[in-house]
């Protein structure tokens, strides 16, 4: 198998409360009611039509203030090492993150959200509306989080990642 690389661009930035990785929300489950913004670049504006028909939306973003990448860590709802991609992890081989945010409304470029865990100033790669049907499968197993499932809302960084 052949190794491809791509370059992907930012279509915006999210902004948040959170300067820095640490006490940001691990997953938008544990980020309930908290507030941010994306900034869309003028140019993507037209992309925008029809969106605050949803009430979700999936935020693609690339964690640009991760270090190094890692193949095993050890999560913040775990005391054991995990392989990264069994793990919602930043430190990925391709930093990228997704959440599933509120969508609140929009003002021409802006959009504003709600259930943010992502650090202020995040380069936003792309936008998808959310859809139960497509987005929400029935879920048979969730590994290693079994046990931790309880613990995950409220959950905040530690910075270990960063």
């Amino acid at each position: 198998m052949q190794r491809m690389d791509f370059l992907y661009r930012a279509i915006g930035v999210i902004h948040s409360p959170f300067a820095g990785v640490e006490g940001v929300p691990i997953q938008p489950a544990s980020a309930r009611g908290i507030g941010g913004t994306v900034e869309l670049f003028a140019e993507f504006e037209d992309g925008l039509k029809d969106l605050t028909g949803f009430s979700h939306i999936i935020l693609l973003y690339h964690f640009h203030r991760v270090g190094q990448a890692r193949l095993t860590v050890t999560p913040f709802l775990d005391e054991e090492p995990h392989g990264i991609f069994a793990t919602r992890a930043p430190t990925r081989p391709n930093p990228i993150g997704l959440s599933v945010v509120r969508l609140v409304g929009r003002e021409g470029c802006t959009l504003y959200i709600e259930d943010v865990d992502v650090v202020d100033g995040t380069p936003l790669l792309d936008i998808k509306p959310y859809v139960p049907e497509f987005d929400h499968p029935p879920v048979e197993r969730i590994g290693w989080l079994s046990p931790a499932r309880d613990r995950i809302a409220g959950k905040r960084a530690d910075g270990r990642f960063g």
